[in-house]
């Protein structure tokens, strides 16, 4: 079965699979949009245009969520689809309009949700929701996955007045199935392109949700990250991206990896957009948040450990050397600081343990599925890949499916000394001794080197980009939260600095973020934005 064919038959109103429509046609099927959205709509521009800036203009009733819905379809369908499109957007939600419609009505009423009231977001597509949309983590195999509650990230976005556009096209099971997958591409969506160069690649997991923020084809996205898949699509596509403490945001609903490591997190064009996400999607009230608040803080006071830079493009390695000064001149402190040996050599101890817990954990996941013809268990996973190669594995196979289906459960003595030796060398000798020793507030780094081309017989390459940072994935596997800002660029190519600060000290990485962005503006939109 041909992947469109499959689509149909699913139910998937993807936008490679679809009728081509008008701004018109779509507000006429809906009878939802009035002459006057649909006016606005033509008019408005969306390209660049920040969360407050949007709210503003619905505040004083310049444009209304419809008519801001509308607009934002429209690029999605000039800039997304076809040969020549990104394909970030892997499914346009058809309940859209009507939710955005009755935001105005509210809003006419004189009441105001919160600080996301009208704003339309993309949702990364292993994050369910409970639109007339699967939630199909970009595999064919859970095409029919569709659920009646929205995971409890999204129902807090839609509490504040979000407005769920569609899901994004991602690394398929979060970049988890082959050890030499392509980022950006699933057998859902096929292959999603960087923003700033088709050939380049976008980077995973949360490609989708990068390039359709980066594109403005909504006003900010979400994401989720195990180990690099909000950080990494982020830098390379020029964004704020910021993966938080593990926990800070709920994980249920959401198709898992590690449970220990995995979290969504938001996805932005600037700080002040991602803080405004990350308010209200945590568990819990953050205090001194917003912009006005992080911007008075600042970084004065602040002690920032400089980690040395990994081998990277030359471009890269010179203008981390500049990094520091930039904090230094808005009052912080700087220190060198060493990375701990045991910090870069945990990759397979995480890989290793990974593999237990994805096993149990998406056994547990697909059981507790509802609905027909769907997998119940990784067997089943594995057996589909295999009925449906020629859609599901024609560049990649499934050899981590197959390794972790192979492990035993997580009561395995082998799979707890795993653990145990890889928290003592990423959080207790790592991290944890990097902030104790130096009394350093925050860790600074680049984040990856420029994107590499996309390359479908070898897959990924970490050593065209220089590497990921050894402070990253230490802060993934124990959990602490870490931010990456646009730096520089190479050849139009973005490059993002990382920061990395204890647990639940997203306040912290968020003000010396806004004082990076303040000082260099250096995210330059990609040409097709425009």
């Amino acid at each position: 079965m041909k992947r469109r064919d499959f689509l149909q038959t699913a139910g998937i109103t993807t936008l490679s699979a679809t009728v081509p429509v008008s701004i018109a046609e779509r507000a006429t099927a809906a009878e939802v949009a009035s002459a006057d959205d649909i006016r606005l709509a033509r008019e408005i521009s969306v390209a660049e245009r920040p969360i407050a800036d949007l709210q503003a203009a619905m505040s004083r009733g310049e444009i209304t969520a419809a008519a801001l819905t509308l607009a934002y379809l429209a690029r999605i369908e000039r800039i997304d689809r076809g040969e020549a499109g990104f394909h970030a957007v892997l499914a346009s939600n058809p309940a859209a309009l009507a939710a955005a419609a009755a935001l105005d009505a509210e809003r006419r009423a004189g009441s105001v949700r919160g600080p996301l009231h009208g704003i339309p977001l993309i949702i990364k597509d292993n994050i369910e929701t409970r639109d007339p949309l699967p939630t199909t983590a970009g595999s064919l195999a859970l095409a029919g996955s569709t659920h009646e509650n929205d995971a409890p990230v999204v129902a807090r976005l839609r509490s504040a007045g979000a407005i769920v556009l569609g899901k994004s096209n991602l690394s398929e099971w979060a970049n988890y199935r082959s050890t030499r997958s392509v980022s950006g591409w699933s057998g859902v969506g096929g292959q999603t392109h960087n923003a700033y160069a088709r050939d380049r690649n976008p980077s995973g997991s949360s490609s989708g949700s990068a390039v359709a923020t980066a594109l403005s084809l909504c006003a900010a996205s979400v994401g989720s990250e195990t180990d690099g898949s909000i950080l990494a699509p982020s830098s390379v596509n020029g964004l704020v991206g910021l993966k938080p403490t593990v926990g800070l945001v709920s994980g249920n609903g959401i198709v898992p990896i590690s449970p220990r490591q995995d979290t969504a997190g938001p996805i932005g064009r600037s700080v002040a957009d991602v803080a405004t996400l990350l308010a209200c999607m945590a568990e819990r009230p953050i205090e001194g948040i917003r912009l006005d608040q992080l911007a008075a803080a600042g970084v004065r006071g602040l002690r920032i450990g400089v980690v040395a830079a990994s081998p990277a493009h030359p471009a890269v390695t010179a203008a981390s050397r500049l990094w520091p000064a930039i904090f230094e001149r808005a009052g912080a402190t700087l220190v060198d600081v060493r990375t701990p040996s045991g910090l870069r050599d945990f990759g397979d101890l995480e890989s290793e343990a990974m593999s237990y817990e994805f096993k149990a954990a998406i056994n547990a996941y697909l059981a507790s599925l509802v609905g027909h013809d769907l997998p119940r268990s990784l067997e089943d996973l594995i057996r589909f890949n295999e009925a449906h190669a020629s859609t599901e594995m024609p560049h990649f196979g499934q050899e981590l499916f197959l390794e972790a289906d192979a492990r035993g459960d997580l009561q395995t003595p082998r799979y707890m000394r795993t653990l145990s030796e890889l928290n003592r060398l990423a959080d207790r000798d790592g991290l944890a001794a990097m902030f104790r020793s130096q009394t350093v507030d925050l860790l600074l780094a680049p984040c990856n080197g420029p994107a590499e081309i996309i390359d479908s017989v070898l897959g990924d390459r970490s050593d065209a980009t220089g590497g990921w940072p050894a402070i990253c994935s230490a802060a993934a596997v124990a959990g602490y939260p870490s931010i990456t800002v646009p730096a520089l660029t190479v050849e139009r190519l973005p490059v993002g600095i990382a920061l990395v600060a204890p647990r639940f000290r997203e306040t912290t990485l968020l003000r010396a973020a806004l004082a990076f962005e303040s000082s260099t503006h250096a995210r330059q939109a990609p040409r097709s934005s425009t």
